[in-house]
């Protein structure tokens, strides 16, 4: 006889407690840090400029990530990303691919049928060398 409070294998799975649904944006939040651990990712969705205007946005596709599901109730991702410069663009994206796929089956127990992934920037790195001075400053006067 199997035992009724046993634990759900998934969280799609029902039990003799009720049912477990997760919210969106917590998928959304789990894409995004599987995202952020690869290699190569400098960001998720937007641009540094917009970091903080992103932070406090409500919707997750506002944040970078989309997340649906298809007819067979499986996720359907779609990851915005800024890459470093230098960065093997087609290899870092599919390395993403598969860390989210993996990291929402892992913690969820749900397939995910896609996960598309598109490339909104590349940052380029900063000069570390001294910076020419400012052309709009006036110059010292020189005396003949």
């Amino acid at each position: 006889m199997p035992n009724q409070d046993s634990i759900p294998d998934s969280i799609e799975d029902s039990n003799s407690l009720g049912e477990i649904k997760i919210n969106h944006s917590v998928i959304a939040s789990i894409v995004r840090l599987a995202a952020l651990e690869i290699n190569g990712v400098c960001a998720v969705g937007g641009s540094f400029v917009d970091g903080i205007a992103e932070i406090f946005s409500k919707k997750e596709s506002d944040r970078g990530v989309k997340v649906s599901e298809d007819e067979h109730g499986y996720y359907v991702i779609e990851i915005r990303l800024l890459m470093e410069f230098g960065a093997e663009l087609a290899k870092t994206a599919y390395d993403v691919q598969l860390a989210v796929r993996d990291r929402l089956n892992q913690m969820t127990g749900k397939k995910v049928s896609r996960v598309n992934v598109v490339i909104d920037g590349v940052k380029v790195p900063e000069e570390t060398g001294p910076k020419p001075p400012e052309a709009s400053w006036p110059k010292a006067p020189t005396t003949d």
